[in-house]
């Protein structure tokens, strides 16, 4: 309602009436009463191209190919394909690359004039991703030049620009210039100081041939450094409010307290609060440091004994362990979810009664604040996610994140590297939540000194359809 009353304020009243035919029925509207007798109503039929494509895109792809590509205008055209092309890239369907094959090509004879609608780096971020699926690296290329040049500055696609060019390369000396032209898109990826924390800054490293080095660590806070932060209102308030139980008036108040801090007065804040084992703001505070990166404060091994033991005895890596608590509770013991998930591991109370009857141990619902108790019944559920999902740490972390049933769709398709299956996975939140478990756990692996701390190592080369075996965790999670 709220759209169609804009709508009614911005245009005229037969196309108003349109707008309101279009959405009560996009498909009748398209047989019976679109056209493209003016510039608005081809507007008006595109948009409800759009309107087919958010349910079908296939048969989207089919109105556009039966009739209306020709009809439109190209830039329209375009347009509208790529808009198929990034609803089919969300479903991860095969043919998200044809849409945007013929996007690009209509895109390609179109000028960028006034009244063209405009591609959203979203859009292209999705045209990249479903050349990657397909290992269209000229499709990728394309796609990422047209990005705008702040998302073109962003590593991921410095990173993905460099792995299609060396894709693309001919053997041998002819393609040695386009190697070379990759190795110096990827060396700038890795050179940040804090690069290393990153995902596609130790991949970066990692293609290279260089093994990331953590950063070193700041000089020691001074006692008049310290001294200023134990004196500071802001910071006192609000670790009394979150001493007294008033977490969310306290992170607020603390928040607050660090505005227009330099980087010794973040890590001297930070300090304060991981003296405190107050773990999400000392994480968080010293996060916001650019020069200097102090690990101890970013990535602390609270509950260290326990979890060593509790990761051992069900066969998990600690540094996984680690690296998901970090991303999912700040190891906040009374963290708790907008959808009841509770914990360090943040457990859904029926996850953890499922678990529990399915490992045979005891459980009562008070049990989830103990932090023990959660570890031991998260570290059990993780290990049954990882065995369902065959080790792998990147679809395990993805169906922590979003359930189980998500990434066995999501595996589904042709077998891809397991960094293209990552930048493919169409939640935006899960994504980003991959990535930084796998970080996070290749980082405490460094500082533990436990195995093998190449990001590869745990994303795993290929991710494809499950060859054999069934499924242990329900489809839905418990």
């Amino acid at each position: 309602a709220i759209v169609i009353f804009a709508a009614f304020k911005l245009i005229a009243i037969p196309e108003f009436i349109r707008l309101a035919e279009l959405q009560d029925n996009a498909g009748r509207y398209l047989a019976k009463k679109a056209n493209v007798a003016s510039r608005s109503q081809a507007e008006l039929a595109t948009l409800t191209l759009m309107r087919v494509a958010a349910s079908d895109p296939a048969q989207a792809a089919d109105l556009l190919t039966g009739r209306w590509e020709r009809l439109l205008p190209a830039d329209l055209a375009a347009w509208a394909w790529g808009q198929v092309g990034r609803q089919a890239g969300f479903k991860l369907a095969p043919e998200a690359s044809d849409y945007f094959e013929r996007a690009l090509k209509l895109h390609g004879k179109t000028k960028n004039t006034a009244g063209h609608p405009e591609w959203s780096d979203d859009t292209l971020a999705w045209a990249a991703r479903a050349g990657l699926r397909s290992e269209r690296w000229p499709q990728v290329l394309k796609a990422i030049s047209l990005l705008s040049a702040n998302e073109q500055r962003e590593p991921v696609w410095g990173y993905w620009r460099a792995r299609a060019l060396l894709a693309s390369a001919a053997e041998g000396p002819p393609g040695e210039a386009i190697r070379a032209e990759a190795r110096s898109l990827l060396l700038p990826i890795t050179q940040p100081l804090a690069a290393p924390l990153t995902f596609y800054g130790r991949l970066a490293a990692e293609d290279l041939g260089v093994t990331p080095a953590l950063p070193t660590m700041p000089l020691p806070l001074t006692p008049a450094e310290r001294a200023q932060a134990q004196a500071n209102p802001g910071l006192n308030r609000a670790l009394l409010l979150i001493a007294a139980g008033l977490r969310n008036e306290g992170v607020r108040e603390w928040n607050f307290a660090l505005r227009g801090m330099g980087e010794r007065e973040l890590l001297a804040a930070a300090q304060e609060a991981c003296q405190r084992e107050i773990w999400d703001r000392c994480i968080n505070t010293s996060d916001r440091t650019r020069a200097e990166v102090d690990l101890a404060q970013r990535f602390p091994t609270p509950y260290r004994a326990e979890l060593l033991a509790k990761a051992r005895e069900v066969g998990v890596d600690p540094a996984y362990v680690y690296g998901l608590i970090r991303q999912e509770s700040r190891f906040v013991t009374d963290a708790r979810s907008s959808v009841g998930a509770s914990g360090l591991m943040q457990v859904m109370p029926a996850t953890a009664k499922w678990t529990a009857k399915k490992v045979g141990i005891p459980f009562r619902p008070e049990q989830m604040a103990d932090s023990g108790f959660n570890m031991s019944i998260g570290t059990r559920y993780l290990k049954l996610v990882l065995d369902d999902f065959g080790g792998s740490m990147a679809m395990a972390a993805a169906a922590y994140n979003a359930g189980p049933s998500r990434p066995r769709r999501w595996r589904e398709g042709p077998l891809l590297d397991a960094a293209i299956w990552a930048e493919n996975i169409p939640f935006n939140e899960t994504r980003d939540y991959v990535k930084k478990v796998l970080v996070n756990t290749t980082i405490y692996a460094q500082l533990l000194g436990a195995g093998d701390t190449s990001l590869r190592a745990r994303l795993g080369r290929q991710i494809g359809p499950r060859t054999s075996g069934t499924d242990i965790v329900p489809t839905e999670t418990p």
